[in-house]
């Protein structure tokens, strides 16, 4: 096993570069990468990195010549013939060739678009421009690299021992959470950690140790390369940057009030299974469903990714019962903020009613809270999100009013084509 204190503390970056792969990234991109793709290739598109959390001024903190190596780095990087042979060959959600060939080709050769790069107001202004299936990709190797060089920020003063005693620290926090894991009957847990997690080899540890401590209760991690080097299942399915885009592309209110179900449409026709998850919440998960065609009510389940989660998860109950499906046969996911003590509580308040999965995210990958004087690892929140597509701005409404984004005017008109009204503002801790 890796000796991370020693390595962060021995750091050449180029032994350990931030991204390591082209497939150092969540399954999920890359399916909706296929998607764009075969649906959307020739949309342009911009995205931008947004820190929700104003207090870490990052560009302060991290060095901008270090953050231009690592961005560099990444445009450096092509799939490797054994990564291109595992996505070509291996079983995905129980489909082989889930990756097309023509997709496949074109992803053998892609080298990842330029940058602009800028600093404003203590922040970094982090922009991709291109066309939709090239700078998509951009999204969790920026985020990684920010967040990865944050950390090593902090810990670059730091001497050997008190590394050690810190990972140390770090370890038994997150072993501690294992254990309290797992006396849960039926419970199925992924790593949902990439985008923010501490570093690299500190995602690895996290997912070799829910590997041991849980078994078969984890049911795999979102990172691919993670995936394909553990040999662990890649697990993931679509996210809010489909529906925002079509949604931007959008000519009038009514194609506008259309483009959710037109995104889920295209996915019906490429993916069947446990990869017909609805994300409902892009625009209100209750207006969504209300209006919802009946076909949708026979996928899979539903993932619950912002808002209350126990409230987001009965109105989907109440909506299956309401279109006559049995929600005992249902699955939602839980993937927001989760900490142990909300994945208990969630499992035990829907155990029998449906079935159950959670998505851990950052306080699995980075949870160095409490462990740093002035808490100077603490996680915060780091997005990067598609802005606009064909020029025009794109909008996400959220079940969480402060995850909202987008101009103002167009937020309001969102809020009205898509009967938003009052929402409940939860604080955005990751």
């Amino acid at each position: 096993m890796v000796d991370i204190a020693t390595r962060v503390y021995n750091h050449k970056w180029k032994i350990d570069p931030i991204v390591r792969s082209l497939i150092d990234t969540d399954f999920y991109k890359l399916l909706m990468c296929q998607s764009v793709f075969r649906n959307r290739p020739d949309t342009t598109v911009t995205f931008s990195l947004i820190n929700r959390s104003k207090d870490i001024r990052l560009a302060e903190m991290i060095d901008e010549g270090e953050l231009r190596e690592q961005l560099d780095h990444v445009r450096s990087l092509s799939l490797k013939r054994g990564e291109s042979t595992w996505m070509r060959g291996n079983t995905f959600y129980g489909k082989r060739q889930m990756f097309r060939s023509d997709f496949m080709e074109w992803f053998e050769n892609l080298r990842l678009p330029a940058y602009q790069l800028e600093k404003r107001d203590g922040q970094y202004e982090l922009t991709f421009e291109g066309s939709w299936p090239e700078v998509m990709l951009w999204e969790i190797p920026a985020l990684s690299i920010l967040m990865e060089l944050r950390s090593r920020a902090v810990l670059g003063p730091m001497k050997k021992f008190e590394l050690q005693v810190l990972y140390a620290r770090a370890m038994t926090k997150l072993w501690e959470k294992v254990k309290q894991l797992q006396p849960l009957d039926g419970l199925k847990i992924a790593d949902f950690g990439t985008r923010r997690r501490h570093s690299y080899l500190w995602q690895d540890w996290c997912v070799q140790a829910m590997v041991e401590g849980l078994g078969n209760k984890f049911t795999g991690t979102s990172n691919c390369h993670i995936a394909m080097k553990r040999d662990l299942e890649a697990v993931g399915t679509n996210a809010h940057e489909l529906p925002m885009v079509y949604s931007a592309l959008a000519q009038d209110d009514a194609t506008l009030a259309a483009a959710p179900y037109d995104v889920l449409r295209d996915w019906h026709e490429e993916h069947s299974g446990n990869l017909r998850i609805i994300l409902p919440d892009t625009y209100g998960t209750k207006g969504f469903l209300d209006r919802a065609p009946d076909w949708l009510a026979g996928w899979t389940g539903i993932r619950i990714d912002s808002g209350d989660p126990a409230t987001g998860a009965e109105v989907a109950i109440d909506w299956w019962k309401a279109r006559g499906e049995d929600p005992t046969k249902k699955l939602v996911i839980f993937s927001d903020g989760l900490d142990t003590d909300k994945i208990i509580e969630l499992h035990n308040q829907f155990k029998g009613r449906v079935k159950t999965s959670f998505g851990w995210g950052t306080l699995l990958t980075n949870d160095f809270r409490g462990l740093t004087p002035d808490d100077a690892l603490a996680p915060f929140s780091l997005v990067c999100k598609a802005i606009s597509a064909n020029g025009h701005p794109t909008v996400k409404l959220s079940d969480n009013p402060k995850k909202a984004m987008g101009p103002a005017e167009e937020v309001e008109r969102y809020k009205r084509v898509f009967g938003v009204g009052e929402q409940e503002a939860m604080e955005v801790v990751v």
